[in-house]
């Protein structure tokens, strides 16, 4: 294996990471900016109003994009297989 075909493996593991969690993270991102503004209008502290939000947020994002990630996720597990015996030589 050689360097340059271990820089190609890992850019495009990164970028599959980035795409498989960017819309949950993104949503929880933004599910918690509007908590975190809501509570500074309202002065309303309470801990547990960040965290019920974000977790329904997430399990409702992870719910619509399952599909998408798993096939992003399967067709980056079958190119890998699939190269195998490039990485090989």
């Amino acid at each position: 294996m050689t360097i340059d075909l271990a820089k190609e493996i890992s850019a495009e593991v990164l970028k599959t990471i980035l795409l498989a969690s960017g819309p949950i993270l993104f949503i929880s991102l933004l599910v918690g900016l509007i908590i975190s503004i809501f509570q500074a209008v309202t002065q309303i502290q309470e801990f547990t109003l960040t965290f019920v939000p974000k977790i329904i947020a997430v399990f409702i994002c992870l719910f619509i994009f399952f599909p998408w990630i798993s096939s992003i996720l399967i067709t980056f597990t079958m190119n890998i297989i699939q190269k195998i015996p490039i990485y090989i030589k």
